[in-house]
């Protein structure tokens, strides 16, 4: 018996580790169609499915200028141009942090996170060392001087945080 302890400890805690990842396919939301009836800021807006009920999504790969922050208002208009009123399909990525729905949004066959940050509105999300998936699409918006660049010095959504807290 003393044998397999070890075993059944090493299989106890691989389980326990893979308990999470587990836990978060359980909830996985499926892919959806809705029409949009908010934007919160530029890479958030609330979906209202055919069911009446409304989910509220984060674009994925992307961070948008925060709503106080210098040209925040602008990515925000730039979503609502783009996608208030319109159906939409939502095929989620998972769960931020903050337990929000982190989706790729369509709109006839284009994505919103690409083309927030083709426009100049968004940056590709950046993770640790990595410049993320939309850096080529970023590089150019910059070259090309669209939306906050245009005005030169920008600031990455999380440095003006530390800088000056959340927006009120």
């Amino acid at each position: 018996m003393s044998l397999h302890l070890p075993a059944l400890l090493l299989f106890l805690c691989v389980l326990g580790a893979a308990m999470p990842a587990l836990a978060q396919k359980a909830k996985a939301v499926p892919a959806f169609e809705g029409r949009v009836v908010r934007v919160v800021d530029g890479a958030t807006l609330v979906v209202r499915l055919a069911d009446k009920s409304e989910q509220t999504v984060r674009l994925r790969n992307i961070d948008a200028p925060e709503t106080c922050q210098p040209g925040g208002a602008e990515s925000t208009r730039s979503l609502v141009d783009m996608a208030l009123g319109k159906n939409v399909q939502v095929s989620a990525a998972g769960r931020g942090p903050a337990g929000l729905l982190v989706a790729a949004v369509v709109l006839d066959e284009a994505d919103l996170s690409r083309r927030q940050v083709e426009e100049g509105h968004a940056w590709s999300q950046r993770f640790r060392h990595d410049t993320g998936p939309l850096v080529k699409e970023e590089r150019m918006a910059r070259a090309l001087r669209r939306g906050f660049h245009a005005a030169g010095q920008t600031e990455l959504p999380a440095d003006f945080r530390r800088r000056h807290g959340p927006c009120p």
